[in-house]
């Protein structure tokens, strides 16, 4: 049975995991971040992004001060982590198949927020194989082309 993707008052867990993506990019990349960067990144309106901050930190996700910019929670922290993890995995798993990088971008963004635990694992596994076995990567690489 095909797994449905959980709704909150947050709205789509899509869309969460976004935003708490972007802001630990933001956070590892600038030290902080702030609702004009999150939009800037997200490229949507400091409203927007200030609308689903506040959401954020209602589900204690993340505490943020109006004016002063925003910190993960543990919680938020953890998640945002497990996405990056996901998101690295993927994107890893597909550079060793020898896909463009445009078609890697494109395709983990549209995977990232629909992969099963189940599918995720197979591919870790799949992906540790192909980083041991460069005449198995080479050979896919000449496949996929």
């Amino acid at each position: 049975m095909p797994q449905k993707k959980q709704r909150s008052a947050l709205g789509s867990s899509t869309t969460v995991e976004d935003y708490l993506e972007r802001i630990l990019e933001l956070i590892n990349v600038k030290g902080y971040a702030r609702v004009v960067d999150i939009a800037a990144a997200l490229k949507i309106s400091q409203a927007s992004v200030t609308n689903m901050v506040q959401r954020l930190d209602g589900e204690g996700l993340l505490k943020y001060e109006k004016y002063r910019g925003l910190v993960l929670t543990t919680a938020g922290e953890t998640l945002a982590r497990n996405i990056a993890r996901r998101h690295e995995l993927l994107t890893d798993f597909l550079t060793l198949l020898g896909l463009d990088d445009r078609v890697i971008y494109h395709d983990v963004e549209g995977m990232e927020h629909h992969i099963s635990p189940s599918t995720l694992h197979a591919i870790a596994a799949l992906t540790a194989q192909l980083r041991r076995r460069p005449a198995l990567r080479a050979e896919l690489a000449r496949a996929v082309v």
